[in-house]
């Protein structure tokens, strides 16, 4: 009997060992994983991406809202894998990209489920940098980024450089600008969408600045396109740019060097010829106009605050939009003695060369060359 209760001892004594040797594995097995995943991350969920310009958190997916918000990571290796989703299961939108510095092109996101998006280098090897941006407007929808998965994944921030915040209409999104996949008269509206090759990225891109861009197709200072709002003074404060939003946008996130805002087209146009429309009241539109740089300015007081004209208008339009923004210009002055002079600057006039009379693509380019001196100037 001593002996079977010293080999029944000898056996607890052995399984208590196995058992802590078991554990000791799972610990140094969990460790080394982890330290593995912080030295090679495979994973970038949504809400650990930086993005610039409108956009929002929702359940740890990235909600793009602007034109042209953007945000860049970098990887290693052949391919990483961008996973992309929109509210409509019938819809679509759009996104595009650069890598290593070089433009690539337009990528359409399907509805109706997470779409992984696979981007391609020319090596193997190698880090590779990729910033991707919101080539639709906010009224098109959001464009949600669940996660990124690739090889020592790391996410970027747009640097310090000063920052330029472009206020305007469909002119300032970019819209009706690419006919390169889908030819003016067909398609959607947003399927003409570039929001890259606006003419505000541009010169962003041009001067070394960061950017972001708060526009809105068909919108205007104290009535819009073919309706009588809501107008920009009524939807600027909130995050998506809608009325019925709840949501205010936190102006806090950003302290624009320059405010830039291309407002008056819609003011002025004709309308759609249905929709009744009275003649533009230009006191009512330089009251408006005074009113919403002074909401601008509530939000950031340093700012310098830029007025432009619009390529689109000519003879006594022009003329006509011309005068109001000095008017705009000399209220605003009277009103901040102290602050910084308003700037005004007039494009000169051109013939559309997009969709339903917007600038092109290539338009937008010369009226960047027309802008890169001025907003030089002014930085």
């Amino acid at each position: 009997m001593p002996n079977l209760a010293l080999l029944l001892m000898n056996i607890a004594m052995l399984t208590k060992f196995n058992v802590f040797l078991l554990s000791f594995f799972l610990v140094c097995t969990i460790v080394t994983a982890q330290s593995k995943t912080a030295n090679d991350h495979q994973l970038l969920y949504g809400d650990e991406l930086n993005a610039y310009g409108r956009y929002s958190i929702n359940n740890h997916n990235l909600k793009l809202i602007s034109s042209a918000v953007h945000f860049g990571f970098t990887f290693t290796g052949k391919e990483c894998q961008v996973y992309a989703s929109i509210n409509d299961p019938s819809g679509h939108n759009y996104l595009q990209y650069e890598l290593d510095g070089v433009y690539q092109k337009r990528i359409k996101v399907n509805g109706g489920t997470v779409q992984p998006i696979t981007l391609t280098a020319n090596d193997n090897g190698g880090t590779h940098t990729v910033w991707i941006y919101k080539a639709t407007e906010a009224q098109t929808g959001p464009i949600y980024i669940q996660k990124i998965t690739g090889a020592h994944l790391h996410a970027l921030q747009p640097g310090n450089a000063p920052l330029i915040e472009f206020i305007g209409n469909s002119i300032t999104c970019g819209a009706a600008a690419d006919t390169s996949e889908v030819p003016c008269g067909t398609g959607a509206y947003h399927d003409h969408h570039n929001a890259y090759y606006a003419y505000g990225p541009r010169v962003a891109r041009a001067l070394g600045t960061n950017y972001i861009l708060s526009s809105v197709s068909g919108i205007g200072v104290y009535r819009n396109w073919n309706s009588d709002g809501p107008t920009m003074p009524e939807v600027y404060e909130k995050t998506d740019l809608t009325y019925d939003s709840t949501q205010q946008w936190n102006f806090a996130k950003y302290t624009p060097a320059v405010v830039s805002i291309a407002l008056g087209t819609n003011d002025i146009s004709r309308g759609d010829g249905v929709k009744k429309r009275l003649p533009f009241d230009s006191a009512q539109f330089t009251s408006h106009y005074i009113q919403f740089v002074q909401l601008v300015k509530s939000k950031y007081p340093n700012a310098q605050i830029a007025l432009l004209s619009s390529p689109m208008m000519h003879g006594a339009d022009r003329e006509l939009l011309q005068n109001c923004l000095n008017a705009v210009k000399k209220g605003v002055d009277a009103l901040y003695p102290a602050a910084k002079p308003v700037a005004v600057f007039f494009f000169e006039p051109m013939q559309a060369g997009g969709c339903s009379g917007h600038p092109s693509v290539e338009d937008h380019g010369k009226m960047a060359e027309q802008l890169l001196p001025f907003f030089k100037k002014l930085l």
